[in-house]
């Protein structure tokens, strides 16, 4: 999912990917970059609140795959 489609979707899907690992340097799960706090309460986030989480993974993401560029 692209962040603008994640932005204009009325349902929010879970970015999930089932590689479910927590990254123990920054706390976010390699697979979908989302924290522990964040997978534990997508079922009854508010759907702006997991666009905020959406907007947030790209950025994730590539902090997991280059350290140098920094985490949380």
């Amino acid at each position: 999912m692209t962040t603008s489609a994640a932005a204009g979707m009325a349902t929010v899907p879970s970015p999930c990917n089932q590689v479910c690992r927590i990254d123990a340097r920054t706390g976010w799960c390699a697979g979908c970059g989302r924290t522990l706090d964040e997978i534990a309460a997508w079922g009854t986030m508010a759907d702006e609140r997991k666009r905020a989480v959406w907007l947030a993974l790209p950025a994730r993401q590539a902090a997991l795959r280059d350290p140098s560029r920094g985490d949380r």
